[in-house]
C-alpha cells in the first residue's frame, strides 16, 4: 500500500467517453474508495462496477447522469468483492430497467463469458476472464481507447492482492496483449502506461519471491533446514512495512509459498515450510 494517497474529487471526468466516480468507501484496502465508470457519449451508459453501497455513490451517480442528460442501460460487474457490488440494489431501485451482467451471476443478473462485448454510443468493452484476485474477475477492454478496466488486478497506487498467485500472474501477461494505453483501475488513479505498470507488477512479485527464498536460505546457515511460517517470513521479508499491514502481506506470502510449492522450491510439513531447492537462487 501507497502511505500517501493521491487526492481524487468524488466525480472527474477523465475522457470523452469515461467518467469515474468513487464508491464513497475510502479506507485501508480501498484507497480513496472503489472507482466505478460511467461509459459512453449518447444517452444510454453503460457503468462499471456499483461501489459498496454507500448512499453518497448514488446520489452522484444520479446528479452525474442528471447533468449529462442520460441514464445507465447495463453494469458490467469487474468481480464479487462487496465494496465493488454492494451498490448493485441501490442502482437497481434507482434505474429498474438496468440490467447487471455479472460473471457467475446472481437471481436476476444476466453472465458474462469470456470474449463478450457491451456496446453503447461511444463505447464498446470486450470482457476477458482474468481470474487470480478472484475466480471470477473479468477485465474489460475499451476499444475506442486502447485501455483497459483492470477491475483489482491493477490499482492506481500500490499492488493488488490474489486469492492464487499462479493463476493472477498468467491473468497479468493475458491482460498485457490486450490492449497498450490507460489502465482504469478498480481503486486508485489513472495509470497512463498500463502495460509498464502491469510489468511492474510481473517484476514486484518476483522480487518478492526471490525475498522469500533467500529469507529462507539465510535461516539454513547452520545446514539444517529451517522450518519457516508466513508469519515470520512475513516479518523478515516485510519488515519495513507497517505492521497493522502484516497480516494481509500474509496471506500473500501463503500464496506465494503455495506458488514455489508448485515449482518444487519449497515443501510444506506439519510445522511450517521449509525450503527444498537452493539451486533456483544460484
Amino acid at each position: 500500500m501507497s502511505a500517501t494517497l493521491i487526492a481524487l474529487p468524488t466525480v472527474q471526468r477523465l475522457s470523452p467517453r469515461c467518467i469515474r466516480i468513487l464508491g464513497g468507501n475510502p479506507g485501508k484496502f480501498t484507497l480513496q474508495g472503489t472507482n466505478t465508470y460511467l461509459l459512453g457519449t449518447g444517452h444510454f451508459r453503460i457503468l462499471v462496477d456499483t461501489g459498496e453501497g454507500r448512499p453518497i455513490w448514488i446520489q452522484s451517480l444520479k446528479e452525474t447522469l442528471s447533468h449529462e442528460n442520460a441514464t445507465v442501460k447495463a453494469a458490467v460487474i469487474t468481480h464479487w468483492h462487496h465494496d465493488h457490488t454492494g451498490g448493485i440494489a441501490d442502482l437497481v431501485k434507482a434505474f429498474p430497467e438496468v440490467k447487471i451482467y455479472k460473471n457467475s451471476p446472481e437471481a436476476e443478473q444476466l453472465a458474462i463469458r469470456d470474449g463478450d462485448s457491451f456496446t453503447t454510443e461511444g463505447a464498446t468493452l470486450t470482457a476477458h476472464h482474468t481470474p487470480g484476485h478472484t475466480k471470477d474477475h473479468m477485465a474489460l477492454t475499451l476499444t475506442e481507447e486502447d485501455a483497459i478496466f483492470a477491475g483489482d488486478n491493477v490499482l492506481g497506487q500500490g499492488t493488488a492482492v490474489f486469492e492464487d498467485l499462479a493463476t493472477y500472474l498468467q491473468s497479468l501477461s493475458k491482460m498485457k496483449t490486450l490492449f497498450s494505453g490507460r489502465v482504469y483501475p478498480g481503486h486508485g488513479p489513472v495509470v497512463e502506461n498500463g502495460v509498464e505498470k502491469i510489468n511492474e507488477y510481473i517484476e514486484h512479485r518476483r522480487q518478492r519471491e526471490e525475498e522469500v527464498l533467500r529469507a529462507m536460505m539465510a535461516g539454513n546457515a547452520s545446514g539444517s533446514s529451517e522450518t519457516w511460517t508466513a508469519m515470520a517470513i512475513v516479518k523478515t521479508v516485510y519488515k519495513d512495512v507497517r505492521e497493522d499491514l502484516h497480516q494481509a502481506a500474509c496471506g500473500g506470502v501463503v500464496q506465494m509459498l503455495a506458488k514455489l510449492e508448485q515449482e518444487g522450491r519449497v515443501k510444506q510439513t506439519q510445522d511450517g515450510w521449509q525450503l527444498q531447492d537452493t539451486k533456483s537462487l544460484m
